[in-house]
């Protein structure tokens, strides 16, 4: 009896090992056929997390006194950056203010005549100099890249690259401090304890490519003589000008939150003539004879002109 026992309990125990072996094995097909459809399921979880991480950090440091200051690529913005009601409407009222400045500004450039006369045209001289032949040559090199879509990644991260940076710069010119700094090809951020319209604003007209080109430039120009300079000068501020313009319009209607912070309405505005004025001064800086000066002389003629016209047709409502 005791060993038929025995040999009963062994026969239960190879039995019940059997059948853990099996459920294991059973276990271990359920996990290397479910691991592919996990992989994918995991890697969303992950970016969610990531973003999620991202965002968090974000909050913590607004609480503790630090703000963000944010490009917006990839989704819309999360946060809230919305302005109280009666700053909103002020800034309002003073972007309507700005229209009139805009429009003069616009139309100075187009009126544009060397030495006051309107025989010598601004813009007849300008299209016949090389300078502009090699400026036009960069742009239609870097509108056509735009549109063909190649190194598409490559391209979002430099633009996303510069314009953290020329929040950054901006930042350590105004007395702040920076304590966070991301740069993805989908949108980045830096973390300040300081900002204002130039922080929040100034990549949006500031092309930080073109800077560096000019920087470049100008140390190069003072140590070494490269053949065709000018031309390879002009050629590049063309290419990063461009640059900066189409991806900076693109990006615009993605819901950035440094337009919320200061109102949209008041943020374009502000970009408008900001851009207008930086083109007024490349092309008093050209080589095409035009000087800060006749600028000037044409926006105060203008300005006085259309004042006059406006003044009387609200007279006449």
């Amino acid at each position: 009896m005791a060993r038929n026992n025995t040999r009963n309990a062994k026969q239960q125990a190879g039995i019940h090992s059997s059948k853990r072996k099996a459920s294991r094995g059973a276990k271990r097909r359920k996990n290397t056929s479910s691991s592919k459809n996990t992989s994918g399921i995991l890697s969303f979880f992950t970016s969610a997390s990531n973003r999620a991480h991202q965002r968090s950090n974000q909050r913590n440091s607004r609480s503790r006194g630090m703000k963000s200051v944010n490009a917006s690529i990839a989704q819309t913005a999360e946060d809230d950056y919305s302005l109280p009601l009666i700053h909103l409407i002020l800034r309002s009222i003073l972007a309507i203010f700005l229209i009139f400045p805009c429009f003069i500004s616009t139309v100075a450039i187009f009126k544009l005549n060397i030495g006051y006369s309107t025989s010598n045209n601004f813009w007849q001289q300008l299209f016949h100099t090389q300078a502009f032949l090699y400026f036009a040559i960069g742009s239609f090199l870097m509108l056509g890249w735009f549109w063909s879509k190649l190194l598409r990644k490559t391209f979002l991260y430099l633009y996303v690259l510069g314009h953290e940076l020329t929040h950054a710069f901006f930042i350590f010119v105004c007395g702040g401090k920076i304590s966070g700094f991301k740069v993805t090809p989908d949108g980045g951020y830096v973390i300040t304890n300081k900002t204002n319209v130039l922080i929040a604003l100034s990549p949006y007209f500031i092309p930080f490519w073109t800077c560096i080109v000019l920087a470049i430039s100008f140390i190069a120009r003072s140590f070494i003589h490269i053949p065709a300079h000018d031309e390879i000068l002009y050629l590049l501020i063309g290419f990063t000008w461009t640059f900066h313009l189409t991806w900076t319009i693109w990006m615009i209607p993605r819901d950035q939150p440094d337009l919320k912070e200061n109102g949209s309405f008041f943020s374009l505005t502000i970009i408008y003539l900001a851009n207008i004025l930086l083109l007024a001064t490349l092309l008093c800086l050209s080589p095409s004879g035009i000087t800060f000066k006749e600028y000037c002389y044409q926006w105060i003629n203008l300005f006085l002109e259309n004042s006059i016209s406006l003044i009387s047709f609200l007279k006449g409502l």
